[in-house]
Formats: C-alpha cells, structure tokens, sequence
C-alpha cells in the first residue's frame, strides 16, 4: 500500500478500534474492571480470534497487513505518554523506607516465577507443540520464564491511581517493586535475545545502555526539564514543546538499547520537577494520547493472537499450567517476601494481588519475542491467555480482600493483628 492508501486505511482502522474499545471497556466497568482490562480485551476480540473468525473478509478490509507497522508505533506513543504519567505519580507519592521491602519483593517476583516458567517449559518439551524449528529448547524455556517474571506495570500504576491507593503503603511498595521488577525482566529479556541470537551485543548493549542513561538522567535530563518548568517568559506551549522532546528522545535511547521505550518515558516521569507547569504537562500528553493511542498497541496484539490453537488439548493444558504457575510464582513469591520482611497481612496479600497482573508489559514482551522468531504461534497465544487471566483477576480480588477486611476490622482491630488496618494507617506508614 501506498502512503496516500495508508492513511484512509489507518483513519478507518482507528474508528472500529476506538468504538469497539469504548463499548468493550463499559462492559468491562459493569464488573468492576478498569479501562485497561477492557482495551486489552477489545484487542483480542478484533484480531482473528473473533472478528477475523466470523469476519475474514471485513478483517482483511480493516487491517490490512501493512497497517499493522503504523498500529504498533501508533500503540508505542501511548505507552510512552501513559508511562510518562506513571512516573511523575511514582515519584509523587514513593514513601520512604520503601528500598529494602521493595527489592526483596521485586526479587522474588522474579526469581520464582522465572524458576517456575523454565522447569513447565523444559517439561513440556517433547509432548507440546510450542516450540520453534531452530530455536534451543532453554531459549524458549528462558523467554517463558522472563515472560512469567513480567509485571504489568502501567496497568499496575493505573489501577493504583484510579483507585486512589497512590499514597498507601500497598500502593507505594507495588509501584517501586513493580518498576524494579520490569527493569530487571527487561534486561533478562535482552540476555534472552543475544543466546537466541548468537551474539553478547544485545545484552552489552542493554547493560552498558542503561548505566549511561541513568548517568545522564541524574546529571543533565533533571536539571533540564527544571530548567524548562521554572525558566520565566516559557508559553505553556513551548514547556510541552521541550518535555515531549525529551521524553521522546529517552524512548528512543531506551529503545534502541532494548531496555524499550516504556522505560525512558518512566525515568522522565520521575525527573519532572512538581508544580503547577508540570501538573499541566503532564495531564497534557495524558488525555488525547492514551484515549486514542493506547487503544492501538492493544489492536495491534490482538491481531497476533490466535485461540484456535487452544483446539490442541496439549497447548490447551500448557497453557492453563502456566496460568496456575504464573499466579503462584508472581502472588505467592511476592506475598511471602513481604511477610518476611515485616509487612502486615494486609498489605502483603495486596502488593502479590497487584504484582500479579501481567497485561500490558507481557504483550509488550511476547511482540518482541515474535518478531525475534522465537515465539510460536501456540506460545503466543498461551502466554497471552496468562496476560488475560493474571489481569483481569486484580482488581476483583482487590474489592474481594477490602471487603473481607470491612468485615473482620472491628475484630482484627481488638486484637491487633493488622488485618484490618484502616488506609490512613497505611498511608503514615508510607510516609514515615
């Protein structure tokens, strides 16, 4: 196609993808689910799994294979802009005293799962077809493991927000084990890449990468953005001009370093000076971008992901293995770090509830994954159907826990379990 054919296409493309999700995700609000859970789902229903099933005519009309490069970097500008939001709530309502707890929840919720995602993988070798011609059993082993190690983050840093937790101490422990965690599974990812691949470069890359942008981040991007918010006679206009500059330009750094964009746009989040010209930067690149570009990347997914391949009753059983270890890796591996390191039952069984989602990250994981042509088709799918379940489950079990705490509270409080602590207990202790 053509660039003139292109953008009809895309324009066309846009309308079903942004109608579909807006009635998908009012569904997905009369249970309880937020907006995340229903674009994630909106994407699967428009890829073959449904609309190209009962639709292939009207699909191939709708996206054609050559929309699908221009949905992907469309999908990346939202990521970016609701990764920049994240970042600057992150560093808004971080509590002190959080490091320690953090990284041993973090560790654990990679360790575990990780260990967890090998060994299923090693033992369905042989008896699944989910496996690559060419690729190394222990490179696929490794991807699912990585893959089972992932937390969603944006959609965990979404949920947090939406459901006003930012400044509870479940809510600030999940977001500073949560961006730690991804960190490191990002980097594993990129260890991944290079034995598939044959070669140190990526995983040199991606190391040496991330040490250098973290320098330049703490020693020039800081101060910059500072400069930028506070410098007088600057139009509103021109601070979002600079911002988005340098926003875009850390996710083309991180990208290009695989560490990936959603990382960069993070980092910028968390060096914007507060303030009110911030404030207003911020809700910004928030609305329009990730109401009309978030939408996208969940499309873009969706159209690589193909549930017939459940019909094999061994890709349909690998897959619901994954999901049970999933959980128990990433639920039980966070909960019992957070237990062991002194927190109350309370806020341990919802730092594992919320470290559990895999959605948006692991999407991001498994695209890249198969275009690096170590993931199946089958894979694919199974490693989605995790992403679908670990997501949508969250926020249920959340309202599940705060409702059984509001009836155990008087009685937790008489005899000073911690149970049924009260939020603005937790919230002092965040900030303490």
């Amino acid at each position: 196609m053509t660039p003139t054919e292109l953008a009809p296409a895309f324009f066309a493309a846009a309308v079903v993808i942004l109608l579909t999700c807006r009635l998908v995700v009012l569904v997905a609000a009369r249970f309880g689910q937020p907006p995340v859970v229903g674009e994630m789902i909106a994407g699967v229903l428009l890829g073959p799994s449904l609309f190209g099933l009962l639709a292939p005519g009207v699909s191939d009309a709708v996206f054609p294979p050559e929309l699908k490069p221009v949905l992907y970097v469309a999908g990346q500008i939202g990521l970016v802009a609701l990764m920049f939001h994240a970042g600057y709530e992150f560093r808004a309502h971080a509590g002190r005293g959080l490091a320690g707890t953090a990284v041993a929840v973090s560790s654990a919720g990679v360790l575990v799962p990780l260990a967890l995602g090998v060994g299923l993988t090693v033992a369905a070798h042989g008896h699944v077809g989910i496996f690559v011609d060419g690729v190394s059993v222990w490179v696929t082993a490794a991807f699912v493991g990585v893959a089972l190690a992932i937390t969603a983050f944006p959609m965990l840093a979404r949920i947090i927000t939406e459901r006003g937790l930012s400044g509870t101490r479940h809510g600030s422990l999940s977001l500073a084990s949560g961006a730690t965690d991804d960190a490191v599974a990002w980097i594993l990812l990129a260890g991944v890449l290079s034995v598939a691949s044959g070669e140190a470069e990526p995983i040199m890359k991606a190391v040496g990468g991330s040490l250098l942008f973290v320098a330049v981040m703490l020693l020039v991007v800081r101060h910059l953005l500072a400069r930028i918010m506070t410098r007088p006679g600057l139009s509103a206009e021109t601070r979002l001009l600079f911002t988005i500059a340098v926003l875009f330009c850390a996710a083309w750094f991180t990208d290009i370093i695989q560490l990936y964009a959603v990382f960069g746009a993070f980092s910028v989040g968390m060096a914007m000076p507060r303030g009110e010209a911030s404030e207003r930067v911020v809700r910004t690149t928030q609305s329009v971008t990730q109401v009309v570009f978030v939408p996208m990347f969940f499309t873009y997914s969706g159209l690589n992901t193909r549930f017939d391949v459940f019909a094999d009753p061994a890709v349909m059983a690998f897959g619901a293995a994954a999901v049970v270890l999933a959980v128990a890796g990433k639920f039980g591996g966070c909960w019992a770090a957070a237990r062991l390191r002194g927190e109350p039952g309370a806020v341990a069984v919802r730092v594992g509830t919320l470290m559990n989602a895999r959605g948006l990250m692991q999407l991001i994981a498994l695209n890249i994954g198969l275009a690096a042509g170590i993931v199946s088709d089958e894979l694919f799918a199974a490693l989605v159907l995790v992403a679908l379940v670990t997501t949508v489950m969250t926020v249920p079990v959340l309202n599940w826990l705060d409702r059984r705490d509001a009836r155990s509270r008087p009685v937790a409080g008489a005899e000073g379990d911690g149970v049924g602590e009260p939020e603005p207990d937790e919230t002092k202790a965040a900030t303490a």
